[in-house]
């Protein structure tokens, strides 16, 4: 076997035009509705997780990236929403550590890879769903994360919003019918 000597990671062919055709209001509500239909997509489509997040210059509103959990196809541990959307954004954009005047939207709470991700992608605000017992509930592991996490987050000057549509986020778990992986 040859030692890989690259990363290949990619998003279904069917997102470009999501993104393309999909319209977003510029309010917090707008921006997580936003991701929650990326995620009914993928979960429709059957092209990996039920997790969907993305990216949003929160000045113009221009969606920077999205990103759908890619685990399975990738066959990359790392390859969640979050890890998507951020690392997506950071090659658009040419850097390693984003504006605080990006936010990062999840369907769900972060896992925990995905919370060490956030402060160190540079983002100014993290906007989530579903919670992660919801995630739980369906099989998923979410991993250990502090109870005071979003606290945390606050405390090095990333703005936290929970439980956003929270209802249609824990659907959208429910929808996908139980973890696969």
């Amino acid at each position: 076997m040859a030692l890989p000597t690259e990363i290949h990671l990619t998003l279904p062919d069917w997102v470009p035009a999501f993104v393309a055709n999909t319209p977003c209001e510029p309010t917090d509500e707008g921006r997580m509705a936003y991701v929650l239909e990326l995620g009914k997509h993928q979960v429709a489509r059957g092209t990996g997780g039920p997790f969907s997040a993305a990216v949003f210059d929160l000045d113009s509103n221009e969606v920077v990236a999205v990103g759908v959990n890619r685990v399975v196809p990738t066959h990359a541990s790392i390859a969640h929403a979050e890890i998507m959307a951020l690392t997506l954004a950071q090659q658009a954009l040419g850097v390693h550590r984003l504006p605080d005047t990006c936010g990062l939207y999840s369907s769900t709470e972060p896992c925990a890879q995905c919370l060490g991700a956030v402060p160190w992608s540079g983002v100014g605000r993290l906007v989530c769903s579903a919670c992660a017992a919801d995630a739980e509930a369906i099989g998923f592991d979410e991993g250990a994360k502090p109870e005071d996490w979003p606290a945390q987050l606050e405390a090095r000057g990333i703005r936290v919003v929970r439980h956003l549509l929270a209802e249609r986020g824990a659907a959208l778990l429910t929808s996908y019918g139980g973890a696969r992986y």
